[in-house]
């Protein structure tokens, strides 16, 4: 049987992700954020400090996206980075009030962005999909 990407879960995940990210980044830009960076600060607002290492495992990204992501942030006056005081070779990361007060604003761009993007669903589907799609992840970080 040939590969079809209509059929493909992976295909169809991949697509949907680059739209939601697409719409996110349109409705980011003018907090000047950018979606990367809003997937650290999801992170630093709820466990605001943790390590570039840190941040990397809980987001599922390489070391060297991280580092350029963070070096991003300090630049954009979102973070602060201090030397650790238990291990000298790595850095924390800190929010800056900028930094904290975007939480609200963002997270309302991406709520707005979640709506549009499902508005199409019934809310018995929305919460299927939202489900289907945590066990998926699930799956594939035990694997």
């Amino acid at each position: 049987m040939p590969f079809s990407r209509e059929a493909s879960a992976g295909y169809l995940a991949n697509h949907m992700a680059r739209l939601f990210e697409k719409g996110l980044a349109r409705r980011l830009v003018p907090l000047g954020l950018a979606p990367a960076q809003f997937m650290v600060l999801l992170v630093l607002w709820r466990e605001d400090g943790l390590t570039q290492r840190d941040l990397a495992e809980r987001l599922d990204v390489e070391q060297a996206t991280m580092a350029n992501t963070l070096a991003r942030m300090e630049r954009d006056g979102l973070i602060t980075r201090s030397v650790d005081a238990e291990d000298r070779r790595a850095r924390r990361n800190h929010l800056t009030e900028r930094g904290r007060a975007l939480e609200g604003p963002a997270t309302e761009a991406a709520a707005a962005q979640n709506a549009a993007a499902l508005a199409g669903l019934t809310e018995a589907e929305r919460a299927a999909l939202i489900a289907i799609a945590a066990k998926v992840i699930a799956t594939m970080r035990r694997g």
